[in-house]
């Protein structure tokens, strides 16, 4: 075999003694002397106490193969298995990752783009085939967010895969076919929905074709036909409705090409159904469209599989034959297609138009519940692409990806929103951004009670933006004329201002009133035991968005302010926490100088032995404390007088030299820590969100405490504490010469890398700060802190909806509503005063000893940094048993 991971012993002697054109025999090459290693040794295990780093250049998912009882006992049970591609920079290689690593893929931990240490590697033969093998990575280290590999490399695609014959054909070396030879294709690394590497061919311009139209028969003819012996005769239909595909492999299914898509197809005497299945899926999906025209011969008939969705397709006017289904086979017998150009079809044969129902904004509240239609908009709003798991499925694990968008089409005030989930169309779906003119087709409306009706993709939803329009039937549509037109009629520089990427978002918003069934417990947004929640957290794959309910009181709440500058990995950044003072004011400023370390490392997997020598900054700490009215008064309120030292302002001022010192990754001490004014590890776990990217001013008007929660916190058996708020987690203003950055913090991360691929953020300007919010499990054996960030501006996509009746801006009717009371507006030159936070907090005695029932959005963003954010509470008052 070619490949580094089907070599076989004898062929390693072949690499040592060849001399490769690009690298001259580097005798550095890690990859290199650890296969010569292998098989020096004899043994079919390596492990290595000294190693190099490798990058990470690819990842990629396949169905595991049915494994037998002693593996299933020997290794953790999983659907999937995984490749990986890396290099020294030398060479490439593509091994098998072992499955007890799978999980740190599951949390985007091992990710395409970073630098890894391989520690221990197996070889793995093929029992069942004579000279095949592959190499299997067993234990790793990793830590770095960034590939100093992969920043040397100039030109990936030129390093040779490890060969038998050391340097040969690249394009035969790279296979797309998975190590374990049973399997014979890849799927998507993070759904089963798009199509993933070569083998699927692309679209392309059919060629001019010659055609037997004498002997034809119709779609109204087939039913009769069905159960006959005989073949049927040749059809012509035009597509105009075509699914997502289906995956449906499973281990121990002996199906190459497990795939099944829809097609809906008309004629001049109706429409029916027509299935692709299998191997025909890879050659002929991306190739069929809506629109496309089929001369189809050799397809067999049966009966319709009722328990599926169908599209809406009333506007043909045309009867559906519902009870028959034409089938489209790689085999037994095998289906011949051919595509007709269009030039190449005569009126004569009576094929329909392709016809749409667009809906325009303004009329969306009169259609029907769950009536399809047809849209098209200008994207203003592009959230994050997040996955959800599919329930009801009884096969591997499946996930769902889906991303939420905001579309005007200047017939209404409040913009299409929309609920658009992965299509098989990779490249669109994941090319959406503002500004661009998205068409949706066969959206389902939903409409639930007080909220805004939204719209969500069915199994036949196709979607296009901009660069994908031409030629496509829709564009001849009155409705699609008028958008264009008023389209015209904007200033890109003032639709700009209202164009915001990613952040967290949910929608619709909880209801007005949590209720619960009283017969079995379920409610709109499921109830959980607070000691359930770390169970439900420590099982989120990475993205994967989860909404849940708890009961509890809140037991504390402290402001956090964002960052002002955020800078790379071992920089070191200034930040300076203020707050405004108007006269009843009390401000805190505090400025600290800290290194900022984004090196992450995982409990399950080896902590890098590296050490580093690191300088230890000057630091310098200021702290001003003003006495307000509103302070003095509550001093009077609780019979104390004021200090001689309240009274005088206080600095504090400490310069510690700089020191050369070795310092491992994860040899921090807790106390440096918090006095470099980061969390330590007993607050917050160290991560990117809770220490490189913020440091906190610490006084006293930032944070509230119920007096009993003290003497409870000893007493809780576990105490979560997320990551809090991070980049992703809030929403940035689009700008075209941030596209790209913009794209890939928004799309999920690259199952392989590009030199476009890059580490840097981007500082929101949405945001000043948010409140964490501490509450304890109603039977006070567990707590956790989630993350509060109030919608202050109706530029905020998260206001879409959001009932906004006034409210007095206690931090109780701001955990309520969601919002603080008025919203600005940020097209608006007035500045609305809105409540400072020490104002809000100074309002929390309210929470303590209330029963609050609180809704949580979980969402794992990759590595360590797990995000849950409280939308709303409810007190008892807004609870209804039914």
């Amino acid at each position: 075999m070619a490949c580094c991971a089907l070599m076989m012993p004898e062929e390693v002697e072949n690499i040592s003694s060849c001399s490769d054109p690009l690298t001259g025999n580097n005798p550095n090459s890690f990859l290199h002397s650890t296969l010569e290693q292998f098989f020096t040794a004899k043994t079919l295990t390596l492990k290595m106490d000294k190693t190099d780093a490798v990058a990470v250049i690819g990842l990629q998912r396949y169905l595991t193969e049915q494994q037998n009882v002693r593996q299933q006992q020997q290794q953790p049970p999983d659907s999937y298995s995984y490749d990986m591609t890396v290099t020294d920079g030398v060479w490439q290689a593509k091994c098998i990752l072992d499955r007890s690593l799978n999980n740190l893929i599951h949390k985007n931990i091992i990710r395409s783009g970073i630098d890894i240490n391989i520690t221990q590697c197996s070889f793995v033969y093929n029992e069942r085939r004579l000279g095949q093998g592959c190499v299997c990575i067993e234990k790793i280290e990793h830590g770095s967010k960034e590939s100093n590999v992969l920043r040397k490399i100039k030109d990936l695609d030129s390093l040779p895969m490890l060969s038998k014959d050391g340097f040969g054909n690249i394009v035969a070396l790279q296979s797309d076919s998975p190590l374990q030879v049973g399997r014979k294709h890849y799927l998507s690394l993070w759904n089963n929905e798009d199509p993933e590497g070569r083998v699927w061919v692309p679209d392309v311009p059919p060629s001019d074709v010659v055609l037997d139209v004498s002997k034809m028969t119709l779609l109204c003819d087939l039913e009769s036909s069905l159960g006959c012996m005989f073949r049927p005769l040749p059809l012509i239909v035009r597509v105009i409705h075509k699914s997502r595909l289906r995956y449906y492999g499973k281990p121990g299914l002996k199906i190459d090409y497990p795939y099944q898509a829809y097609f809906e197809v008309a004629d001049q005497s109706g429409t029916m159904s027509l299935v692709l299945w299998n191997e025909l899926c890879p050659e002929w999906y991306q190739r069929l469209n809506v629109g496309t025209v089929l001369y189809l011969q050799n397809y067999t008939l049966k009966q319709s599989y009722q328990n599926r969705s169908r599209p809406h397709i009333d506007n043909h006017r045309m009867k559906s034959f519902h009870s028959v289904e034409m089938c489209l086979n790689p085999r037994n017998p095998t289906a011949v297609l051919t595509v007709v150009p269009a030039k190449s079809v005569p009126p004569q044969w009576g094929l329909p138009e392709v016809s749409y129902q667009f809906a325009i904004r303004s009329e969306l509240e009169s259609l029907a519940s769950n009536s399809a239609c047809d849209v098209i908009g200008l994207v203003t709003f592009v959230s994050r692409v997040e996955r959800i798991k599919n329930k009801g499925n009884t096969g591997p694990e499946k996930y769902w990806t889906y991303r939420w968008v905001h579309a005007v089409d200047g017939t209404s005030n409040i913009p299409f929103i929309l609920e658009i989930f992965a299509s098989s169309q990779p490249e669109i779906f994941n090319g959406i951004y503002p500004m661009t003119y998205l068409v949706c087709t066969q959206m389902r409306k939903c409409q639930e009670q007080d909220s805004l009706p939204y719209l969500t993709s069915s199994c036949e939803t196709q979607i296009f933006t901009t660069g994908y329009h031409k030629g496509q039937p829709y564009v001849s549509d009155p409705r699609v004329k008028s958008f264009i037109q008023w389209t015209k009629t904007l200033k890109d520089s003032v639709m700009l201002k209202k164009t915001v990427v990613g952040g967290h978002y949910c929608f619709p918003h909880a209801p007005l009133i949590f209720t619960q069934s009283v017969a079995d417990g379920s409610a709109q947004v499921p109830l959980v035991a607070a000691n359930e929640l770390k169970s439900e957290m420590e099982g989120l794959h990475y993205r994967e968005h989860k909404r849940l309910a708890i009961q509890g009181q809140i037991m504390a709440v402290q402001y956090v302010t964002w960052p002002e500058e955020t800078l790379s990995d071992q920089q070191t950044v200034q930040s300076v926490v203020t707050v405004p003072d108007p006269p009843s004011d009390q401000r805190t400023v505090e400025v600290t100088e800290t290194p900022i370390n984004r090196e992450t490392s995982s409990s399950s997997v080896q902590s890098s032995p590296s050490r580093r020598k690191r300088k230890q900054p000057k630091k310098r700490v200021m702290k001003r404390c003003y006495i307000t009215r509103a302070r003095m008064q509550e001093k009077r309120e609780a019979g104390h007088g004021l200090t001689e030292e309240e009274l005088s302002e206080q600095e504090e001022e400490s310069d510690s030299e700089s020191e050369e010192e070795e310092v491992g990754p994860l040899e921090r001490n807790p106390d440096q820590t918090r006095a470099s004014g980061q969390q330590g590890p007993s607050d917050i776990p160290q991560s990117e969100g809770a220490t490189g990217e913020r440091a906190v001013a610490d006084c006293d008007w930032t944070s509230w405490e119920s007096s009993s929660w003290p003497k409870q916190r000893q007493e809780v058996l576990e105490y979560l504490h997320p990551g809090g708020v991070y980049s992703e987690s809030l929403s940035q203003r689009f700008r075209f010469d941030d596209k790209t950055l913009l794209l890939q913090q928004s799309n999920l991360h690259a199952a392989r890398w590009t030199p476009e691929q890059t580490t840097d953020t981007l500082s929101p300007v949405t945001c000043k700060g948010y409140y964490k919010i501490t509450i304890l499990g109603i039977n006070q054996q567990m707590a956790i802190d989630a993350a509060f960030v109030p919608v202050m501006s109706s530029g905020d996509p998260r206001s879409l909806g959001l009932p906004q009746d006034p409210h007095d801006n206690t931090l109780l009717s701001c955990l309520s509503a969601g919002f603080i009371c008025p919203l600005a507006d940020p097209l608006s030159q007035s500045e609305v005063a809105l409540p400072e936070p020490e104002e809000i907090l100074a309002t929390a005695e309210e929470l303590k000893d209330t029963h609050f029932v609180c809704i949580l959005d979980l969402c794992h963003l990759g590595g360590d940094k797990l995000e849950v954010i409280i939308t709303k509470v409810y007190r008892m008052t807004d609870i209804a048993l039914v």
